[in-house]
């Protein structure tokens, strides 16, 4: 059997399904698409949910795909053996009410012995226990014998997921031979052991659960299988597990000889040249669909992967950063069947080497922050860190508890495991809690589902501003009707429709929908599954009915207003890349008739030149006034003529491109100015940080420029008249009266410190020595806490070394301050720590650094006994 590589067999299985009538599909995003049920796809079905279930029609009824798969339910485990990983693979066909049982048995054999030459002899199906009929297929028809063929349980082979479609699996199993097995007698298909390898899934969907364990036979029979692509490749290529097949284990030798370790010598070695081998190609394809690291989401799946790469970087001895030297690798072995990897690398690259610069920020924090925790536990006698700080540690400084317990354990202290995981679990229920209950299909039921998914609408907007077209539905916010009167909210769908949905970031049109007897007013448009747009509005005046032939006309000043802000995003996203770089990408957009708002991937605030530069080359492009034209061609095409593509964006077939001269080629499907100059004029009004990574920038467009300067100048008049000047001079006149102020400030600030000296007399009598360490502990009236940091820093400059304690009472509350010099500090005192002890007394509290401390409280009668029990709580620190 000849060794296929990862690349090859990709290949060949979607030929094998191509030439079965097939329609082979591109792998869709890692990030779901009107699916709130999922946080990443984690299944080859997952994104075609729709097809199964009827909401859409597919494009065929015979499909396959390659699909890029992320599961991080074990993420814990990776590393530590050689079976678990978070990114694979799923090679898939589908049935949509298609082929069933027969076809996709024999083509799973087929494929296996015929096209990859695996050995039959080697080959175990096994089926749901009740399954007879695939059980006959198995043994009449592909000729395996019965003692061959193994039934099992619900558990193993029947596939459902609470209420909705679900069916029996029939799954295939290779024996690798006993040099993988466990050696013991009773070893066969099903042993946990690695001898026998499950390759192929077939899930027969012939049933619908209820929810209550009732199960109806489905009309449209599905077929949904699921093969691994690298356990594939581990069976064919002969190899011990998937570090090991061709893509993946050039990766690892590259993280090997990065770190300088040979792979298969040191096991907690192994254990980390795994976990970075997986996580970076988690990364990768995930970044490459748009994901960023964050705190929360998805963008915490990615942000963890990275973290604990850097991590076991960190483990192995690499220096610097070095994730984006192996994404490089993952790039160059998975390209072939995933070209966006090559077209994003650069960005790919910034966003690893970011976050990896960040976490290297944020682990020396974390350090500094358990070496507080040890004090802490030192001060108080105790030898155990609590469940919630380890978690703290593990949640926001991505401190793995390992970690914390490696540093511990050489100081003589330990962690509460225990209370670890008990608050790691507290979170995940709360996440559990978070996310949104939806249906099957992982979306809010609305009234629109119930609508014949063969209802579509055609786009004539282009080149319309009005049409007439047949209604072919209408709702109400419940159900659908056959007409909508007066007063009514509703929906109108109709064949062709000149009203711009909302999609891509552009607003949908308003305006009317007209017949002789009623005026429908369009409030929105929205885009729903199978290609419908619904008008949504209110029923103005007598009544529109099903069948009925209506005028559609749109608003043709806010389209107009709609396209300047639409061409002017394309025109930002070149002159951003032009100014900051070729990594900038766009995250998300909004185009209102009002304004723009364009969020795009960069890494620190621009700068105030920066924007004006881009500011500036946007109206250049405007005032040169470029034809905007648009062409529809193939995907492919549009790529060669070096239109750019929207990250985690599903294109068909055909896309339609928009270019602006030479300056800007696009793929887009919204609408446009003309020409650049009917834009007239671009602003502008912020620039900000919305996530991780991620820029916000709002700007206005033609007569909305001219409305902002107009409300500039307003603001302006009003600014000059209330400091009494003219608006050429308000400058000049807030600088005088700056001037003044820092003046006064300056005099008060005088008056105030002489007046806390005064308060406090001459109080160096009152030096005390506690085991050799000089204190001054007194009170004092009326001093606000800037005013005791000032008397704090002269008497510390006369004690020399020691210690200084200050307590004040201000407008009926205390406030405390506790200064700690060097010495004082190696001999253990410790500000932090005795301004805590003592606030407590006064009812408050409050910490702070070894050197330096404050704290408030409520109560300034126990002031007294606060400063008096300084003494005694320096005594339990100093050695």
């Amino acid at each position: 059997m000849k060794k296929y590589g990862v690349n090859e067999l990709r290949q060949m299985f979607l030929d094998f399904m191509e030439s079965k009538g097939h329609l082979v599909m591109n792998s869709f995003s890692l990030v779901p698409q009107n699916d709130k049920s999922l946080l990443l796809i984690n299944a080859g079905m997952a994104p075609l949910k729709p097809y199964f279930t009827g909401a859409e029609i597919p494009p065929r009824t015979r499909v396959s795909t390659c699909q890029k798969c992320i599961r991080t339910g074990d993420i814990e485990n990776v590393g530590k053996t050689a079976r678990h990983g978070t990114f694979f693979e799923m090679l898939g066909n589908f049935s949509f009410g298609d082929y069933f049982k027969h076809e996709a048995i024999a083509w799973s054999w087929e494929f296996l012995t015929k096209t990859v030459g695996l050995d039959p002899d080697r080959l175990y199906p096994s089926i749901y226990q009740d399954d007879d009929e695939a059980f006959d297929i198995w043994n009449k028809e592909v000729g395996i014998p019965a003692e061959r063929i193994f039934r099992f349980g619900k558990e193993d082979n029947f596939w459902e997921h609470g209420a909705g479609p679900c069916g029996p699996c029939s799954e295939i199993y290779y024996d690798r031979g006993e040099k993988y097995g466990c050696g013991k007698p009773g070893c066969t298909v099903g042993c946990d052991c690695d001898r026998y390898m499950e390759v192929w899934n077939n899930v027969f969907t012939q049933f619908e659960n209820d929810g209550n364990g009732n199960y109806e036979v489905l009309k449209q029979k599905n077929i949904d299988t699921g093969m691994g692509l690298e356990r594939l490749a581990v069976v064919v290529q002969d190899v011990d597990s998937i570090f090991d097949v061709d893509t993946i284990c050039a990766l690892r030798n590259l993280v090997c000889e990065t770190a300088g370790k040979e792979y298969g010598k040191v096991y907690s070695d192994d254990v980390s040249i795994r976990l970075i081998t997986d996580h970076i190609r988690s990364a990768t394809f995930l970044i490459s669909d748009g994901v960023m690291p964050t705190n929360e989401g998805r963008g915490y799946v990615l942000r963890r992967l990275i973290r604990r790469a850097a991590r076991h970087g960190r483990l192995l001895g690499i220096k610097g950063t070095f994730l984006a030297k192996l994404s490089a690798e993952v790039i160059n072995g998975s390209k072939d069947g995933y070209p966006e990897l090559e077209e994003k690398k650069d960005f790919i690259f910034k966003v690893l080497t970011n976050e990896e610069n960040q976490f290297n920020k944020t682990i020396d924090q974390g350090l500094k922050i358990l070496s507080d925790l040890e004090e802490d536990m030192k001060a108080k006698g105790e030898t155990v860190l609590s469940g919630e700080n380890t978690f703290k540690l593990y949640d926001t400084y991505g401190f793995p508890i390992d970690l914390t317990k490696e540093i511990l354990e050489e100081k003589g202290y330990s962690i509460d495991e225990e209370g670890f995981h008990a608050a790691m679990d507290k979170q995940r229920k709360q996440a559990r809690e978070a996310r949104e209950v939806t249906n099957y299909m992982g979306a809010d039921a609305t009234v629109y589902d119930q609508i014949d998914v063969a209802v579509t609408t055609e786009f004539v907007g282009y080149e319309n501003t009005e049409f007439a077209s047949e209604v072919t539905v209408l709702t109400t916010e419940k159900e659908i009707v056959d007409s909508l009167v007066e007063g009514q909210k509703g929906t109108i769908f109709v064949n062709k429709t000149p009203f711009y949905a909302t999609m891509g970031g552009q607003e949908g049109d308003t305006g009317v929908i007209e017949t002789a007897n009623g005026v429908f007013v369009v409030e929105s448009t929205i885009k729903l599954l199978g290609g419908k747009f619904g008008h949504v509005g209110v029923m103005k005046s007598g009544m529109i009915s099903k069948g009925e032939t209506v005028s559609l006309k749109i608003n043709v000043a806010e389209r107009k207003d709609t396209e300047k802000n639409h061409s002017a995003t394309h025109l930002l996203q070149k002159a951003l890349k032009l100014v900051l770089g070729a990594h900038v990408e766009q995250k998300g957009s909004l185009v209102t008739p009002d304004r723009l708002r364009f969020d795009f991937a960069h890494f620190q605030a621009m700068t105030a030149e920066e924007i004006q530069k881009v500011e500036a080359i946007v109206n250049e492009e405007i005032q040169k006034g470029l034809p905007v034209e648009t062409a529809v061609m193939s995907i492919e095409d549009a790529k060669k003529s070096g239109a750019m593509a929207l990250f985690g964006e599903k294109y068909g077939d055909s896309v339609r491109v928009v270019s602006m001269g030479d300056f800007s080629k696009e793929l887009c499907g919204g609408t446009h100015v003309s020409n650049t100059s009917n834009i007239q004029l671009f602003k502008i009004v912020s620039e900000a940080g919305v996530a991780a990574g991620v820029r916000r920038i709002e700007a206005l467009t033609g007569n909305g420029v001219i409305e902002y300067y107009k409300k500039q100048e307003e603001m302006l008049v009003a600014v000059a008249k209330a400091l009494k000047t003219t608006p050429a001079e308000a400058v000049e006149k807030v600088q005088h009266l700056q001037a003044e102020l820092k003046a006064v400030n300056s005099e008060n600030e005088s008056l105030k410190s002489k007046l806390a000296q005064g308060a406090l007399g001459d109080v160096m009598n009152r030096v005390v020595e506690v085991k050799g360490v000089k204190v001054l502990a007194t009170s004092l009236e009326g001093v606000d806490m800037n005013g005791l940091r000032d008397l704090g820093d002269q008497l510390k400059e006369k004690l020399g070394e020691g210690v200084v304690v200050l307590a004040s009472v201000n407008d009926g509350k205390v406030n405390l301050l506790a200064m700690v010099t060097e010495q004082a500090q190696k001999a253990g005192a410790h500000a932090g720590n005795l301004i805590k002890a003592i606030a407590a007394i006064v009812g408050g509290g409050g910490g702070g650094r070894p050197n330096m401390a404050q704290a408030g409280g409520k109560n300034p009668a126990k002031v007294p006994e606060a400063i008096a029990a300084v003494a005694g709580v320096l005594e339990g620190q100093i050695k």
